[in-house]
């Protein structure tokens, strides 16, 4: 087997993954098993919501790195992105009987030539619109495979979505240029801005790696893109100047044509729009103007594939209806808008928002969808490069929430700790901006109704397990307590779940 392509059908051949258990390679392992593949696979012995999905696929997991989990006999061996054979002991073993290697990214490539694919990049919402993509085909009986960042509700929990080998969608990642290792008849774009700065160190640098990716496209290939955001409207134009051949269609609020937002309306618990290409009202059940935008970038995806396998007829007025049921159904995925739970008046939830343009717009569709709650924002920023690099935008995307907790910075492992830098200058900034909030610094100030009005707040703990104490009696019935970062302060939000739920239970 080689980088160009994997056979159509992978029976017989033993394949280990390396780093088994991330979401991406569990998804991945999915598909290898469906194709026939006997996998095996290791991991650190931490629990994962992947662990049940890797069982029910029958991978051995070994939980541990050991090069005597290596041998001759494997076909295949596909890595995580976060190893090397520097440190990683399987993959120094894997070089050294010479064994075909793949990382994930890579593997994900090959994968796609098997297909007609698509690829749903982005700075932001990727996962949720890959998703609502797979939601949408599979409501339309579309022969495809969809595989995502995330588990997904309509997908059973999980990150892939199984029902057929014609079609295949996958949400590509930027980072490193990862997403220039997949095929895609058509690109999904829906949003580009600085990111990632340890690799793009500027917004042009990013900004010509999405125009590389597009510019991948085959002849007469499909450009979708979010007319609203800047970013991704100026790589469509360059890809539209360079290649005379691409098919694009814009969507959003801003666009023209089939794809443009006519409506859009928020009460509580639903939003309901309509576009150009029908005339039937399309509801969403998940918060967010944001989340509009990826629902009718899907539909735009998902209109040229099923076009596409019914030979050129498009949707037919009871497809659409399918559709738009699709959407209303849709619950979104793991740690997007995730609802975890309510106990005692007070809602949870957890969002994997870590860019100020996520935060500001997630927040903003929160408070819209849910207007009677006070917004309680738990927030722990990711990486140190992204931190300082948009510390004053990571301080304004969270005005709009009317209580903060904030907590040390979330290191990536593909970098260093930066001396002289923490979370406490987030929270200074944040503390200038907001001098509404009473700030909340120990147990005493916490529950001593003295100190002053405790209806908006304001609180730092370097680590979010230190601060369950504090946050737990000042929630009040009718609150919504949202986690947002890519770090791992969710824990908090189930662990205060948990203590409403005792204190609800002792109190019936």
């Amino acid at each position: 087997m080689s980088i160009q392509s994997f056979p159509k059908t992978l029976a017989g051949k033993h394949v280990h993954f390396i780093g088994a258990k991330g979401t991406g390679m569990a998804a991945l392992a999915e598909i290898f098993a469906a194709r026939g593949a006997d996998l095996s696979g290791s991991d650190v012995p931490d629990t994962f919501y992947t662990d049940a999905i890797l069982r029910s696929i029958h991978m051995k997991v070994w939980e541990s790195f050991d090069p005597a989990h290596i041998d001759q006999a494997i076909d295949l061996v596909i890595f995580s992105d976060a190893y090397n054979p520097g440190s990683n002991p399987e993959m120094a073993e894997a070089q050294r009987l010479q064994l075909p290697m793949f990382s994930f990214a890579e593997a994900l490539g090959a994968l796609s030539k098997l297909y007609d694919a698509s690829g749903i990049s982005g700075v932001h919402g990727k996962t949720t619109t890959t998703a609502m993509a797979g939601s949408l085909l599979a409501a339309l009986g579309a022969p495809m495979t969809v595989l995502t960042g995330s588990s997904v509700a309509s997908f059973g929990d999980r990150c892939t979505l199984i029902a057929g080998d014609r079609y295949f969608v996958a949400e590509t990642d930027e980072y490193k240029r990862h997403f220039m290792h997949f095929s895609p008849r058509r690109i999904l774009l829906t949003s580009v801005e600085g990111d990632h700065q340890d690799f793009y160190p500027t917004y042009a640098s990013i900004r010509e790696a999405f125009c590389d990716y597009v510019m991948s496209l085959p002849y007469g290939g499909l450009l979708v893109y979010c007319a609203d955001d800047a970013g991704a409207t100026e790589v469509a134009r360059f890809a539209m100047d360079k290649r005379g051949d691409l098919r694009c269609a814009p969507y959003g609020f801003s666009a023209e044509g089939p794809w443009k937002i006519i409506s859009c309306a928020t009460g509580e618990g639903k939003t309901r729009f309509r576009i150009g290409a029908s005339d039937i009202d399309l509801e969403l059940h998940v918060p967010g103007r944001h989340l509009v935008l990826d629902a009718v970038g899907a539909l735009a995806l998902a209109s040229d594939i099923v076009t596409d396998w019914q030979d050129g007829l498009a949707m037919s007025e009871g497809q659409w209806r399918q559709a738009s049921e699709a959407l209303g159904q849709f619950r979104g995925s793991r740690r997007r808008s995730e609802i975890i739970g309510e106990a005692g008046g007070v809602l949870v939830m957890d969002d994997y928002a870590h860019h100020p343009t996520a935060l500001k717009a997630t927040i903003a569709g929160i408070k819209a969808f849910w207007p009677s709650r006070r917004l309680i924002v738990d927030f722990m920023s990711h990486t140190y490069s992204r931190t300082i690099a948009l510390m004053d935008e990571f301080a304004e995307s969270l005005d709009e929430a009317d209580c903060i907790v904030l907590h040390g910075i979330y290191a990536s492992a593909r970098e260093k700790k930066v001396e002289g830098v923490s979370g406490l200058d987030l929270f200074r900034k944040v503390k200038v901006r907001r001098s509404d909030l009473v700030e909340i610094t120990d147990d005493h100030n916490a529950g001593n109704s003295a100190t002053g009005n405790k209806e908006h707040f304001l609180m730092y703990a370097e680590h979010h397990g230190d601060c369950a104490a504090l946050v737990l009696p000042l929630l009040r019935k009718d609150d919504l307590f949202v986690t947002m970062g890519a770090g791992d302060n969710w824990k908090l939000g189930r662990t205060l779940l948990g203590h409403l739920k005792h204190k609800e239970g002792r109190n019936v």
